[in-house]
């Protein structure tokens, strides 16, 4: 499971503001749509390894 160090790494955002978009803090629209695809993709990931077994 991704950790919001894994996602802001890769959102290439701080983990605060990943923080902040989990807790529905104020985040703008460019980097809320970053933070959702690295959440999505990161998801996509792990459902695959899982259909792998």
């Amino acid at each position: 499971m991704a950790t919001i160090r894994d996602i802001s790494e890769k959102a290439g955002v701080a983990k605060s503001t990943v923080s902040r978009y989990l807790n529905d803090g104020y985040v703008s629209e460019a980097t809320r749509k970053k933070i959702e695809q690295t959440i999505k993709d990161s998801s996509s990931r792990l459902l695959n390894n899982f259909n792998l077994v």
